[in-house]
């Protein structure tokens, strides 16, 4: 961050809210020098993914304790109305009724554990990471702390990737190993040997395609709103630290609130949208997976 007394700059003011507590579990103590390090993990994204998911299911499990053949409350009302939407898209998508028990919850779970991580990024900016920055140094750790899992790629494909191991699970269940094995290399150009290697490679480039586009578009969309609110913030900064009724820093100050405002609503539709659109392309998946070609 900046100088001690100083106010940061706005470009500082961004790094350091963009960058994660890690922890390095490597042997070795020191971060590798590729790109992709495994020995890394975001702190962060890990800890209020947990917390979230939790409760969401505590949220799921609550609702079906106190769910009653009477007149139902508005709690119950509302996560019927959610229960039945996600079973009627899952009807439209996978026609086997066995696995639609396993996959319905599945896609429930899903959307309301995504909603939750996209709401944080609803809190102020400066709420957690301010708290933090007292806390965090004082227990040895860095003062660092993004609360938005879902702008975070690591958890986004991770994600995707369960999608595609709950995809590859039932292609084996429904299709049996050795139809799927035959399928690999059969679909889609035809069951001719020499077109064996031509559909295998079309058949994984089908599957990585999948899975990183479905992580990385959530992350997109998180990742930019989250910037967005950064920026917001900024102009409240800069109103905070050159306060001056006369001057543009105290319509900086106004701004800050009507665009916070404006895009704090905005934003409610955008993490709801984000948390169907995920679950939706989950079910795809796995109907496909149902499906022989």
């Amino acid at each position: 961050m900046a100088t001690e007394g100083q106010a940061p700059t706005a470009s500082e003011y961004i790094r350091h809210h963009l960058q994660h507590l890690q922890m390095d579990f490597s042997f070795q103590g020191a971060k590798q020098s590729s790109i992709v390090d495994f020995s890394v993990f975001n702190l962060d994204s890990v800890f209020y993914a947990l917390i979230l998911g939790s409760l969401a299911c505590f949220v799921m499990w609550r609702a079906a304790r106190a769910a009653t053949a009477g007149v139902p409350g508005r709690f119950q009302a509302a996560l019927e109305i959610l229960v039945e939407m996600v079973e009627s898209q899952a009807k439209g998508v996978i026609k086997n009724a066995k696995s639609r028990k396993l996959v319905s919850p599945l896609a429930l779970t899903v959307f309301i554990w995504i909603f939750l991580m996209n709401a944080m990024d609803m809190l102020p900016v400066d709420a957690i990471p301010h708290l933090w920055h007292t806390v965090g140094p004082a227990v040895g750790f860095k003062d660092y702390m993004r609360v938005v899992p879902t702008a975070d790629l690591s958890t986004t494909l991770g994600l995707s990737v369960s999608v595609l191991l709950i995809c590859i699970f039932y292609n084996i269940k429904i299709k049996g190993l050795g139809g799927w094995s035959h399928e690999l290399i059969a679909a889609p150009f035809g069951d001719k040997w020499f077109l064996a290697p031509v559909n295998l490679l079309m058949q994984l480039i089908e599957f990585l395609a999948k899975t990183v586009s479905h992580g990385m578009r959530l992350f997109g969309n998180m990742f930019a709103g989250e910037l967005v609110f950064m920026l917001i913030a900024l102009m409240g900064g800069v109103w905070a630290w050159q306060f001056n009724p006369i001057s543009g820093g105290f319509w900086l100050g106004i701004g800050h609130v009507i665009a916070g405002t404006v895009w704090s609503l905005f934003h409610i539709l955008v993490i709801t949208l984000q948390a169907f659109i995920f679950m939706m392309l989950t079910l795809i998946y796995v109907g496909q997976a149902h499906d022989a070609h």
